[in-house]
């Protein structure tokens, strides 16, 4: 079976094609995205298409677990249809578990696909949607305090297609114990469909650093989806203005969102690193 490896701020994927033949995706995403034993990535990206050419995309974690959105996985997406002549054009829409999602391929002057600009979606900020089990409230769950292992941690909860806590901090995040408290808040039972867990620091009202402990995958180099999560919370708490960098420790992921029922749009380099065979 051919693949081809992409990476989007060092957040990396094995690409496949579902239509020269379907598979079981969930384990193989299992057996590719082990990085002593497979190709080695973040996640495993199934390219389809709809009885009407609509592109679709399907993401798998490495423990075969299926994301319902991810935006390196997106703009990855982006540039292989666009090479393979898969859609005409660079602006179009995908169809992914998390919804329809438009997107735009960024070329560079030479006419390469080096970036992508992909629409995330309408931020969802109710419990039940999320999902986090929470008192019935209006508005998004802003300072939920959790304990986790016998620490305090206040988080800031949202879904971005899929579900996300921010947590907010005052040192470099580089200090945080992200690999023992981010398991235990992917878990924890307030969030019945477990989360993404994200750890920010506010550099100024244009930049944030941040690090990131994807569900299913571990802590990972970039995550889209989380960006974005970072810049929606950092926004309703008035951390930043409607653009912002997520500094994460692959790259720089550029998030704009303008509030209310707008759309979260994300911006960020892509590239191909590899083309191979898997032994089927």
């Amino acid at each position: 079976m051919k693949f081809e490896k992409y990476h989007g701020a060092g957040n990396d994927f094995v690409v496949v094609d579902s239509r020269v033949g379907e598979r079981n995706w969930a384990s193989l995403a299992s057996e590719m995205c082990e990085r002593h034993f497979g190709v080695g990535s973040d996640g495993l990206i199934v390219v389809g298409q709809t009885v009407d050419h609509m592109p679709t995309m399907r993401m798998f974690n490495p423990d075969g677990s299926e994301s319902e959105a991810c935006g390196n996985g997106l703009r990855c997406f982006v540039k292989y249809v666009v090479d393979h002549s898969i859609v005409s054009g660079d602006e179009f829409d995908v169809d992914t578990l998390g919804g329809r999602r438009s997107v735009t391929a960024l070329r560079t002057d030479g006419g390469s696909v080096d970036a992508a600009e992909v629409s995330m979606g309408v931020p969802i900020f109710v419990p039940a949607d999320v999902p986090v089990q929470v008192p019935e409230r209006e508005g998004p769950v802003l300072g939920l305090l959790l304990t986790v292992r016998d620490v305090p941690v206040t988080v800031n909860v949202v879904s971005i297609g899929n579900p996300h806590a921010v947590t907010f901090v005052t040192d470099d995040v580089s200090t945080y114990p992200l690999c023992q408290r981010g398991p235990a808040v992917e878990k924890h039972a307030v969030f019945p469909s477990r989360v993404n867990f994200e750890v920010a620091r506010v550099l100024g009202r244009e930049d944030i650093e941040a690090r990131v402990w994807e569900r299913g995958a571990g802590e990972t180099l970039a995550c889209g989806s989380g960006a974005c999560a970072i810049a929606v919370t950092s926004r309703l708490l008035g951390y930043c203005d409607d653009v912002v960098r997520i500094h994460l420790p692959g790259g720089v992921l550029t998030v704009t969102w303008s509030g209310g029922t707008s759309e979260v749009l994300l911006r960020g380099p892509v590239k191909q690193v590899f083309v191979g065979d898997w032994p089927d």
